[in-house]
């Protein structure tokens, strides 16, 4: 495109008048103030009303491009009856905002009547300028003043405009970006909501009713979505699967990956297998799908309520408490490494549910939530409140909001209890 060299060079030096002087200090005064307003529409609306007011001009528009259709689009206008919010311009084509935004230069037409670039707005318009507003060599925008006189823009006058113009390219370029984070951190906000929605529908919608047995299942995210999950599992012959895990890392990544071992766990235990194969081959699974550094720490039994026995296997995850008359014990297993990291075994633990006694599958939010001296929870206190009468799954994490006093839970936190009438 060929290249025009700018009027302004052109225009002679006119002096200014008192009052035109103490009309632009407060206007560049105020233009200081501008950089503060992050809404963007409030923000081209001060912008055309305030300078068209403090000018006296006839039409000020701010125009913004859409590089994607090669256009500038009107974000605001002051003064013009005919072309509203939305009106386009082809870059480096129509008008001089087109022209303004190929170049890069300002653009001056004392008299917009022998300009070849110039789009007509209102026909009392006789002179205008155009004037781009940059961020480094990022073009942000065009700003446009008309006025109803011939060669109304005197040279200090056009200075004062563009360095004007460096707050406004400074103020319209940090709320179009706090405009855009803003609409991502809403998406953002909704694609979370839904995927909460889609993990709690994930979770047990009741426990399960066995005669003889209390049971229950709660986890609370520490975010929007979380790794943490618990499950019930009901045989066709009477048994009940319980699961209880612990997925590596946090929000959506976690809560993905918890959704897949979910999936495949089930398939497998419905298959009948016992505990300890039905790790080893999820575990097998995961090795291979995993992303590298990812894990699942996991605990999965068997409650058979006839017989009174659970049989458990456990991938690397706390050790499950069991309180019952000789007292409260952490149960460990031989074998049974974190799932996905390598291949190995799983070796299995079966224990008898006495009367009275109580099983409490817990992840580590529990035990490691703090109060505000940064003591933690801790495997004592867990002890102490599961043999409370009345304990729960609900009621343990109750106690640990309490004792964290709303703020020391850093992590999701989840427990599975199992008590057993007396």
């Amino acid at each position: 495109m060929a290249t025009f060299p700018s009027a302004a060079d052109a225009v002679p030096l006119r002096p200014l008048r008192i009052d035109q002087v103490e009309d632009l200090q407060k206007l560049q005064k105020a233009a200081q103030k501008i950089t503060s307003i992050l809404d963007l529409d409030q923000l081209i609306d001060k912008i055309v009303n305030d300078v068209a007011h403090s000018f006296g001009l006839l039409e000020t528009a701010v125009y913004l491009p859409d590089e994607a259709r090669g256009e500038m689009v009107l974000a605001g206008v002051h003064g013009c009856s005919i072309h509203t919010k939305g009106f386009r311009l082809k870059i480096g084509k129509q008008g001089m905002v087109g022209y303004v935004a190929s170049t890069g230069q300002m653009r001056y037409a004392p008299d917009v009547r022998k300009d070849e670039y110039y789009v007509g707005c209102e026909p009392s318009t006789h002179s205008e300028v155009a004037i781009p507003l940059h961020v480094g060599e990022h073009l942000v925008g065009v700003f446009t003043a008309s006025h109803p006189d011939l060669d109304a823009f005197p040279r200090q006058q056009l200075r004062i405009l563009q360095a004007l113009c460096d707050h406004v390219a400074v103020a319209v370029h940090n709320a179009r970006r706090f405009q855009s984070e803003r609409a991502e951190r809403e998406t953002m906000s909704r694609d979370a909501q839904e995927a909460r929605l889609m993990q709690q529908a994930l979770l047990p919608k009741s426990s399960p009713f066995i005669p003889g047995f209390v049971i229950s299942g709660l986890s609370v995210p520490v975010s929007a979505v979380g790794g943490d999950w618990y499950d019930f599992i009901p045989f066709s012959d009477g048994r009940w699967g319980l699961v209880l895990a612990d997925v590596s890392g946090k929000g959506t990544a976690a809560a993905l990956l918890m959704s897949a071992t979910r999936g495949m766990l089930r398939s497998l235990a419905e298959a009948c297998c016992t505990p300890g194969e039905v790790l080893t081959k999820l575990n097998s699974l995961l090795v291979e799908d995993f992303p590298a550094g990812r894990f699942v720490t996991l605990v999965y039994g068997v409650l058979d309520p006839i017989t009174r026995t659970l049989t458990f296997a456990n991938a690397g995850h706390l050790h499950p408490l069991f309180i019952d008359h000789n007292g409260a014990q952490f149960l460990d297993t031989e074998r049974g490494v974190p799932l996905g990291l390598a291949c190995g075994d799983y070796s299995e633990t079966t224990i008898t549910l006495s009367p009275g006694s109580r099983l409490v599958l817990y992840t580590d939010g529990i035990t490691e939530a703090v109060d505000a001296d940064e003591q933690e929870y801790g495997l004592d206190r867990l002890v102490q409140h599961a043999v409370t009468a009345g304990a729960s799954a609900v009621s343990i994490v109750d106690d640990v909001r309490a004792f964290a006093n709303g703020s020391g839970v850093r992590d999701d936190a989840t427990v599975v209890f199992v008590g057993v009438k007396h």
